[in-house]
């Protein structure tokens, strides 16, 4: 029996809703506009009209593999972040919500910087420093990440969002010391891995079998990207820049103590809306 589209939004929206999605309103109408080619305005002017049986076949396919456990922005390859449209594949983990706490803090304090160098270490998508670049016009932003496949996303990102004159991508590895070639930063941001290695097999299965643990891995403790970026790092801030941190439920003590051995000063720690410690940033002020 043919289908209008608004009807095949609504019967997908049940499907996730049933299925204890929060996001299922969301998730629903990405999916029906993916599956049919329609942007938002087009599938809310024809809602009335009705879908072809290929498409509606192709909309519940994507819907039956997101209830599968496939992510929604790795089935379209596209995520919104801080009102950035990003494009989004298997090779970077898809922008969270939590983690626009961690851009707030970080363009609040650039804004104040005016002409300034600001490094989004462990990069993955670009969508920090895309972000802190779209919210604070005077800065130059380099996206340093190791991974060739998320260094692409990067660059595609950077054009998509027209920041190519502002923001360049880098391959860099957080976990050794940067090229003095590299310069110095007045602030670097990082969403570093930080799930500890033994608990990724319990992750949930739309985390665990989907996004990269290349992105996850965060060492048996989760703290050693922490340990390496607030060590060998600090070594590319200017006296009196800081140092931004995301990180995981449980680890925001940990990492405030890594950074004032490592010679940071005034370190607070900010919660996201959830009140979870969510990010912690402190000042390079002394020398170790």
């Amino acid at each position: 029996m043919a289908i209008t589209y608004n009807n095949l939004y609504l019967d997908i929206r049940q499907q996730l809703r049933r299925a204890g999605i929060e996001a299922a309103t969301l998730e629903a109408r990405e999916l029906v506009c993916f599956g049919t080619g329609k942007s938002r305005e087009q599938l809310s002017r024809d809602g009335g009209l009705y879908a072809s049986p290929e498409l509606e076949a192709r909309v519940r396919d994507l819907a039956a593999r997101h209830l599968a456990g496939e992510p929604v922005a790795y089935l379209i390859g596209e995520w919104e972040f801080y009102g950035l449209p990003l494009d989004i594949s298997r090779e970077v983990l898809i922008p969270r919500p939590d983690t626009e706490v961690l851009v707030r803090e970080a363009a609040a304090y650039v804004q104040t910087q005016g002409e300034c160098r600001v490094l989004d270490l462990c990069a993955g998508s670009g969508c920090v420093g895309l972000a802190v670049a779209a919210q604070a016009p005077a800065c130059r932003v380099v996206l340093g990440e190791w991974s060739d496949g998320a260094l692409k996303i990067c660059r595609q990102n950077i054009r998509r969002n027209g920041l190519s004159g502002r923001v360049v991508p880098m391959q860099a590895d957080a976990r050794e010391k940067p090229d003095r070639s590299l310069g110095d930063f007045q602030c670097i941001v990082s969403n570093p891995p930080y799930i500890p290695r033994g608990d990724i097999p319990g992750l949930d299965v739309s985390v665990r079998d989907y996004e990269p643990h290349l992105a996850l891995d965060g060492g048996e403790d989760g703290l050693d990207f922490y340990r390496s970026i607030a060590e060998k790092w600090r070594s590319a801030l200017l006296p009196g820049g800081r140092l931004y941190f995301e990180v995981g439920a449980g680890q925001a003590d940990s990492v405030l103590r890594l950074m004032r051995a490592q010679g940071f000063g005034d370190i607070q720690v900010v919660k996201d809306l959830h009140d979870i410690p969510r990010v912690v940033f402190g000042t390079l002020c002394t020398e170790i």
